[in-house]
């Protein structure tokens, strides 16, 4: 019974990764970025790089934030907001490694 229940955690985990990868590939900012996180970046426009490493931070905050619910078993956790929140982590670190130069 225990091999089987593995299988089907390895399953699931893969199952997360490669919805996590397929949304990162096709995320929008502007489109879900105000979905998952309370953008308040100011109206004063940054420069790039900068405005989007404060986006990554807010998105690592959230996203431990929600992990701790999910730990707990808080019935206010969300997987499909975790998900999403993963999604906009990694298209925006993605985003943030291509403006420095750098692979993701």
């Amino acid at each position: 019974m225990r091999a089987r229940s593995s299988g089907i955690g390895m399953r699931a985990a893969r199952s997360v990764h490669e919805a996590v990868e397929a949304g990162a590939r096709f995320y929008e900012r502007g489109r879900m970025l105000g979905r998952l996180v309370p953008v308040g970046l100011g109206s004063a426009p940054e420069a790039e790089p900068a405005r989007t490493r404060r986006i990554v931070a807010l998105l690592a905050r959230e996203l431990r934030a929600e992990r701790a619910l999910g730990r707990a078993g808080h019935w206010t956790y969300d997987i499909n907001r975790h998900i999403g929140l993963m999604q906009a982590y990694k298209a925006e670190t993605a985003g943030l490694a291509a403006l420095r130069g750098r692979r993701p």
